[in-house]
Formats: C-alpha cells, structure tokens, sequence
C-alpha cells in the first residue's frame, strides 16, 4: 500500500501501522505474561506458594506479577522503537511518551490477564479469552486501518476495547499528532486499570487463600 489520509493528513501506510504494531505489543507482553505465564507459576511451578511463604501478601506477589507484565511491555516497546526509529518512522522527542504509555498500557492488559488467570480452572481455557478479547482487538482497534472505515456498530464496539485507546495516544505520539482530545483516551485507560487492577487482586485472593 502507499499513503493514505489520516486525520486530515497523507501519510504513508508503513508509518500508520507501526504505531500500531506498538500498541499491539504492549498488549500481547502484558498480557499473555499475567495469563499463561502466570498460570504456569502458580499452578505448575508452585512458585506462588513458596512466595507465599515468606512475610509477602497476596497483594504484593499479585501487584509483583502485574508490574513485571508492565515492565516486559516497556522493555520491548523500547527494543522496537529503537529499530523502527531507524526507519524514520517515529518523530521525536514526541515519541518519547511512547514509554510511560507502554507503562500504563502494560498494567492495563497485565491487570485484566491477571483477572482472566483468576477465574481460568485450567491452562487449556485461555483459548476462550484469547479468542473474545485479545483477538477482536487485534483486528478492530485501530491497529491496520483508520477506525473511520469500520461499519458504525464496529466503530462503537472498538471504543470499548482499551486496545483502541492505546493505538491512538501512541499513534499520536509516534505522528506527532496529539490533541487535547486524546486525554479522553488517556482517562479511560487510567479508569479502567481502576478497575481492573483491584478487581484482580480480589479475585486472586478469592483463589490462593483456602
């Protein structure tokens, strides 16, 4: 493909789609990290238990499993930045935001991982939200073509996904393009982690504490 518009401008497609192979990124490091790897350190490894074991709460090994999530997200976003920075792909110091961005969007997707791990009875079922989570949003947030060319009831459901919210303040930040506007996606990803994050921490207290 060659250029297309984007919010009044004509960019080309390589520089559309990489912010948002960014954003995609964030979501699949936090994400599978605070599900299957998670999973596998509580149920297979025991880690969780021999953790459990010293003065730590559930809390603090939970918040511990999310914040790694997070962190694995910054260090790979970082790591493709720096090559797609070598592309041109990025406009600076304006990507720089894209970092504490991963952050946040890390302990998004890291805190409703951690929710679907809580509820999961056995590692087989993370097809399920795999498949009605991760899936739509990979393919109708935003990430390969404008939200302005979906239909209207899959414009509505794209705004729900916090993937979308992530796609567009990074876009923004890698084109240069952010808006007041954008602080609309920047709360709604601070309130859902608000939610997400304590709910996941009730939830994985529900399950470990017998």
């Amino acid at each position: 493909m060659g250029k297309i518009p984007f919010q009044g401008r004509i960019i080309s497609y390589t520089a559309f789609i990489a912010p948002g192979l960014l954003a995609i990124n964030v979501m699949q490091n936090a994400f599978f990290e605070t599900t299957y790897a998670s999973f596998v350190r509580m149920y297979y490894q025991k880690t969780f238990d021999a953790i459990m074991a010293t003065p730590l709460t559930v809390e603090e090994v939970i918040l511990g499993e999310i914040s790694w999530g997070a962190s694995r997200s910054v260090m790979a976003t970082f790591l493709m930045m720096v090559v797609l920075s070598f592309f041109g792909l990025l406009t600076y110091p304006e990507a720089l935001l894209i970092i504490p961005l991963a952050l946040l969007g890390g302990l998004v997707f890291g805190a409703a991982g951690m929710c679907f791990t809580a509820i999961i009875p056995n590692i087989e079922v993370f097809n399920l939200p795999v498949f009605l989570f991760v899936t739509p949003m990979f393919l109708f947030s935003g990430t390969f073509f404008p939200l302005e060319q979906l239909p209207f009831w899959a414009k509505a459901l794209a705004w729900i996904f916090p993937l979308t919210h992530v796609v567009e303040l990074v876009r923004a930040s890698a084109l240069d393009m952010l808006k007041i506007s954008h602080l609309w996606n920047l709360f709604y990803l601070v309130v859902f982690s608000g939610i997400t994050l304590p709910l996941s921490l009730k939830l994985m207290r529900r399950r470990l504490v017998k």
